[in-house]
């Protein structure tokens, strides 16, 4: 897959920190088409000694629910780990991950968040301006924002506020179990990534894509 470079690696915090803030306005809110079929799940983990990111993505078919290709990709970390500034820390993993993948996905999942960010570029955001494909955050938790709880069955939402604005959706994706939280990334509307969350959630918590770009990354850690 090729991807034309956005911008140069910042390295420090305040440098990054005012990226974002430049790059958020060219971040775009559109319905994603209903007849979407390759995903790709993407997810990080770190060396033991912390000095590398591990980056996975899988090439997913929502039809046939069955993965079609997956890649791995080692780099080292450009930045500590600093709440909001994640993307700067994994995304050069991800990155060089997606350039060793032949199969060019239609949407990106990603464990991470979207729009439910400080300002308003998560990692999902900033992986979508690089790719120029819509791309949804999928996280276990909360960054910031406010909300309701869902109903208890699967597909109830509720919506996630911050500073009076709609950042994204709270989703049960199982009945009864703690439910993800679902932003726009780039290219997607928040009615669009909740039904992409849904559609690719099977028998598990987490959208298939990125729970097994999670096992991939995972098992390459110990290797």
């Amino acid at each position: 897959m090729k991807i034309p470079t956005l911008h140069r690696w910042p390295t420090t915090p305040t440098t990054a920190i005012a990226l974002q803030r430049k790059l958020a306005p060219r971040v775009q809110l559109t319905p994603v088409p209903a007849d979407v079929r390759y995903l790709a799940g993407a997810d990080v983990a770190f060396s033991p000694d912390k000095r590398d990111v591990i980056a996975g993505v899988i090439i997913w078919d929502v039809v046939e629910q069955r993965v079609l290709e997956q890649q791995v990709a080692r780099v080292p970390c450009r930045l500590p780990y600093i709440p909001g500034l994640l993307s700067f820390r994994e995304l050069p993993g991800v990155l060089a991950a997606l350039r060793k993948v032949s199969q060019t996905p239609q949407v990106m999942l990603c464990d991470a968040q979207g729009l439910a960010h400080p300002r308003r570029l998560g990692l999902a955001s900033h992986l979508g301006l690089w790719l120029g494909l819509p791309t949804v955050g999928c996280a276990k938790s909360r960054l910031c924002g406010e909300h309701d709880d869902p109903g208890a069955e699967k597909g109830s939402t509720a919506e996630l506020r911050h500073n009076g604005d709609r950042i994204g959706t709270v989703v049960r994706t199982r009945d009864n179990i703690r439910p993800i939280f679902v932003s726009p990334g780039h290219l997607c509307d928040h009615e669009s990534a909740v039904r992409l969350t849904l559609a690719a959630t099977t028998r598990y918590r987490l959208p298939e894509p990125t729970r097994l770009a999670d096992q991939l990354v995972s098992h390459a850690r110990t290797m």
